[in-house]
């Protein structure tokens, strides 16, 4: 899905140290047996910090078992061939082990242990082959909870980002439709056409009103929704703006055919609306046309919202972004990482164009409602 999440800890520190215990256990063991009489003479400092640093050797080695696991992670689909490797990787690591003990031996002055290195090598290594297999694959599968418990939480952590994210675009969205001068408008619209006995219109206007704060309010709205939904909610939206603007408002869509079950973030494409409607169109008397359209490009999703407003102008230095546009940015930085992305720019036919670019993926089709008996 993505690359592997940053690891808080180093447990690989921790295992390395880990095997002073045993260490510090072979040398006890070595002395004890050696005062119970089970050895011919008593055994000296040279052979007690072998027994002792041999096991420091293995620790020494401990770091290339999770760089091996970090570069052939045992994942589905690459057991077959990552589990041989492994073991491969498994057994010369017994043989580092050995022949770094035999070195560490010789530089301690004591006996040889075959009559040459070479069979000293084997013998040693298969010596320490099952305990050293059995350790490998236990780091293995130690560096592999580590990073699939850091991944679970990073999972858990982005979900509640997503949350309140989710939330406080539901919230923006609300804020900016129930504002006094939205409901002003939408209410004396509707006024008026009562008041001109055109109840069919009247009607029309109080359904797309309670449709818009429906949606809005909508609880089990999720994190991505079908395009073609997306697009129904700016229809309504825009339907109620109309009246505002009158026939200085001509609201046009162009979507291509084919992208209806496109996922997109829920409510991304209302905030760029609003701001071409507040920034844009608002500021001129004669009004202007406003297209949002979308298109595919290769694996990815285009959006644009596009009026015929005034150009952008500089901001001020140290002036922040309008809280929808950046609370946009945010959330495709956090879906879809350095694939989504909001960008403005003037467009050269005159006006401004809000692009919106994310992976295209779509979503399933929604099970069918039961029929009623």
């Amino acid at each position: 899905m993505r690359a592997s999440p940053a690891r808080t800890a180093r447990p690989w520190l921790f295992i390395s140290a880990a095997w002073i215990v045993p260490a510090l256990l072979a040398a006890l063991s070595e002395f004890l047996q050696a005062r119970l009489g089970h050895w011919d003479h008593p055994p000296g400092a040279r052979e007690l910090l072998w027994q002792g640093g041999d096991w420091f050797l293995y620790g020494a080695l401990t770091p290339l078992a999770f760089v091996l696991a970090r570069r052939i992670p045992l994942r589905r689909g690459h057991l077959a061939g990552n589990i041989p490797i492994h073991f491969l990787a498994a057994l010369l690591l017994c043989v580092l082990w050995a022949g770094a003990g035999l070195v560490f031996r010789a530089l301690l002055g004591l006996e040889p242990m075959g009559r040459t290195p070479f069979q000293a090598l084997v013998g040693w290594s298969l010596t320490t082959l099952p305990f050293g297999v059995a350790v490998y694959f236990a780091v293995l599968g130690a560096e592999h909870a580590t990073f699939y418990f850091a991944e679970a939480r990073e999972r858990a952590v982005q979900a509640a980002r997503l949350s309140t994210q989710l939330a406080e675009a539901r919230l923006g969205a609300l804020r900016s439709q129930l504002n006094p001068h939205f409901l002003f408008n939408s209410l004396n619209a509707i006024t008026v056409l009562v008041r001109d006995q055109d109840t069919r219109a009247a009607t029309r206007m109080l359904e797309q009103l309670g449709e818009v704060l429906r949606q809005v309010l909508q609880a089990e709205r999720g994190h991505e929704v079908p395009l073609a939904e997306e697009i129904g909610f700016l229809e309504r939206y825009l339907a109620i703006e109309q009246v505002r603007f009158s026939d200085r408002l001509r609201a046009t869509f162009a979507v291509e055919p084919g992208l209806e079950r496109a996922a997109v973030p829920s409510f991304v494409l209302q905030p760029l609306v609003e701001n071409a409607l507040v920034h844009g169109l608002a500021r001129r008397t004669e009004g202007g046309a406003l297209t949002v359209s979308a298109r595919r490009e290769g694996d990815d999703l285009v959006l644009e919202v596009q009026n015929e407003g005034p150009a952008l102008e500089s901001p001020p230095a140290g002036a922040r972004p309008g809280l929808g546009l950046a609370n946009t940015r945010e959330r495709l930085a956090t879906m879809y990482g350095s694939r989504g992305t909001l960008t403005l720019a003037n467009h050269p036919g005159g006006g401004v164009i809000a692009t919106v670019r994310l992976p295209y993926r779509e979503l399933p089709p929604a099970p069918a409602a039961p029929a009623d008996a």
